[in-house]
């Protein structure tokens, strides 16, 4: 299975791009693993709240048919413990899943559209996030879960 993390717009952050690079590499060692950055919106400098989830929900559409198991990053998902989390990448793999995306919206979250053709949710905490932090977030705990998975001692408890 390859994990993928499909985001809107790019990190700016360079702590936050040096974290990611760095788990990242970590993911890779134990699955393929690929971070997907799609284009913000061009024609919107600030736009309004709706618009702008709408724009962006349009480019995620685009790319949604590349993946046999999407999963939308959102507050009103399940939420799991990293155990929990570890299962739920398991038995991902044992569905034969071929390509698991996690997509992160951008700063308003996800457009209509996009709850519609997708599913499949979670939630990282009950706390809101900036949406680049939880990128890095995301990956911690894919990290920590791929250990779970085969039994190495990153997750302690």
């Amino acid at each position: 299975m390859k994990i993928v993390v499909l985001n809107t717009g790019r990190t700016t952050g360079a702590y936050l791009r040096e974290g990611l690079a760095f788990y990242e590499n970590r993911i890779r060692h134990y699955i393929p693993f690929e971070m997907i950055y799609l284009p913000e919106p061009r024609q919107l400098k600030t736009p309004a709240e709706n618009l702008q989830k709408e724009a962006e929900g349009r480019i995620l559409l685009r790319s949604l048919d590349r993946f046999d198991f999407p999963v939308l990053l959102d507050e009103r998902g399940t939420r799991f413990n990293s155990t929990g989390f570890a299962n739920y990448l398991q038995q991902a793999m044992n569905r034969g899943t071929r390509s698991m995306a996690f997509i992160i919206g951008g700063p308003y979250g996800f457009s209509e559209e996009i709850y519609k053709a997708v599913p499949n949710r979670i939630s990282l905490s009950e706390m809101t996030f900036p949406h680049q932090l939880i990128r890095l977030i995301l990956l911690e705990q894919l990290y920590r879960g791929l250990t779970i998975i085969r039994g190495e001692p990153y997750h302690h408890g």
